[in-house]
């Protein structure tokens, strides 16, 4: 079996409502480029990368010629190939690897009739769990959706997702708003959900002194751990020192350098795993590994994903030996997928592996034809800009809460 082509699709998936984060915003769409990895006995694996465009295809399709002829089975000299440490100085394929990667999987897995998950040592679950992951969201006129600011219409929407996909945690992502707002909305969730864990994700956006006063006023929630509160591996260390709360993360301890660093110094708790910004599946698989070695948790992190990234993800948390906790997933925000089937089910919190062979999932060829038509009408998106503040950029950290004021 061996590589004789490489195509990328860009794609754009409406969303619900735009989503607003501590950076900006989704604009009421993701930007997707789908990978096809294509081999000489006419197998496609596939793969999913995040953002795209003209520069975003041009990168895939420029791995074709350090790859034509290589055998989708051989991944670690795949990752030597395009991530070879001293050529990444001067470009950085992270996860463009990681897309050709899952692709490679998918291919191998296709072929010889096994799951990805079982190229990595196999499953150890057969579903895995996911939080609700809730967003401040700006409403859409054409869905009738979105809105929701105040803690009774956060509490209102987790209501709602919860009767309609059974989650059992729920993930605020905060930092939109002055801290004291995010602290009433963990409140107003710990009422209505006595029994669930909580989160909240502030993107990193505090000052170490906003996100210890944050973390000592939310201490008493059923908390499953505090993620992201201030941006830097120093930053979390002095947060850890005065908060009673596990800390995660999924910006500040991305690669083996940095996660040797957090483990050496303990300082972080819990490690959320990407099958993107690790550089792949096989590469979060081995941080997991790590971490259980060092007896630190695990979970994977949503980096807005359709139903290719979204199996990788399951794949993922399925060979995971420590996944302590429920999974992120933007999943339940999109309107429709470009996998056959349409999108996957959630079944009390929980999506099952897929049973077909590599990742389990197949590309449905109208869906992307459809999506592929609908990004090249609407475009890409400033991700770090907020439609409903124009002239409004982030700062880490955000200074402008010292007014509570500012909403």
């Amino acid at each position: 079996m061996k590589i004789v082509d490489i195509r990328a699709t860009t794609i754009a998936m409406p969303l619900e409502a735009p989503l607003r984060h501590a950076g900006g915003a989704h604009w009421g769409r993701f930007i997707r480029t789908i990978v096809e990895v294509v081999t000489d006995d006419g197998i496609v694996g596939l793969g999913e990368l995040g953002g795209g465009g003209e520069s975003a295809e041009a990168s895939v399709r420029g791995l074709l010629p350090y790859l034509k002829g290589h055998d989708p089975l051989q991944l670690e000299q795949l990752r030597w190939k395009i991530m070879n440490p001293t050529a990444s100085l001067y470009n950085n394929r992270l996860q463009v690897h990681a897309a050709i990667e899952m692709a490679c999987l998918d291919a191998a897995g296709k072929s010889l009739g096994i799951r990805a998950c079982d190229l990595l040592g196999g499953a150890l679950r057969e579903t895995v769990p996911f939080a609700s992951y809730l967003f401040y969201r700006l409403p859409n006129e054409k869905t009738g959706k979105g809105g929701e600011t105040t803690p009774d219409e956060i509490v209102a929407h987790a209501k709602a997702l919860t009767a309609v996909h059974g989650f059992k945690s729920h993930k605020l992502k905060g930092g939109v708003f002055h801290p004291d707002h995010d602290v009433e909305v963990m409140h107003a969730l710990a009422e209505a959900f006595p029994k669930d864990g909580l989160r909240l994700d502030p993107n990193a956006a505090w000052s170490v002194e906003q996100a210890i006063r944050v973390g000592k006023a939310i201490e008493p929630l059923n908390n499953d751990y505090f993620e992201d509160p201030t941006w830097g591996l120093e930053g979390m260390r002095r947060v850890r020192q005065f908060v009673r709360i596990p800390t995660a993360t999924n910006t500040v301890v991305v690669n083996f350098e940095q996660l040797a660093q957090s483990i050496r110094h303990d300082l972080v708790d819990v490690v959320l795993l990407d099958t993107t910004f690790w550089g792949g599946l096989r590469q979060a698989h081995k941080a997991g590994t790590v971490l259980e070695t060092f007896q630190y948790g695990a979970s994977v992190h949503s980096s807005g994903e359709l139903g290719i990234q979204l199996a990788s993800m399951l794949h993922l948390g399925a060979a995971l030996p420590n996944l302590s906790f429920a999974a992120d997933a933007h999943y339940h925000h999109l309107t429709d997928d470009i996998i056959v089937g349409g999108p996957m089910k959630y079944v009390d919190g929980a999506i099952a592996l897929p049973t077909g062979p590599g990742l389990g999932v197949e590309l449905d060829r109208d869906k992307l034809a459809q999506y592929a038509a609908y990004f090249k009408e609407v475009g890409g998106y400033t991700y770090d800009r907020d439609p409903s503040r124009p002239e409004w950029y982030a700062t880490v950290p955000e200074y402008r809460w010292a007014d509570p004021s500012v909403r």
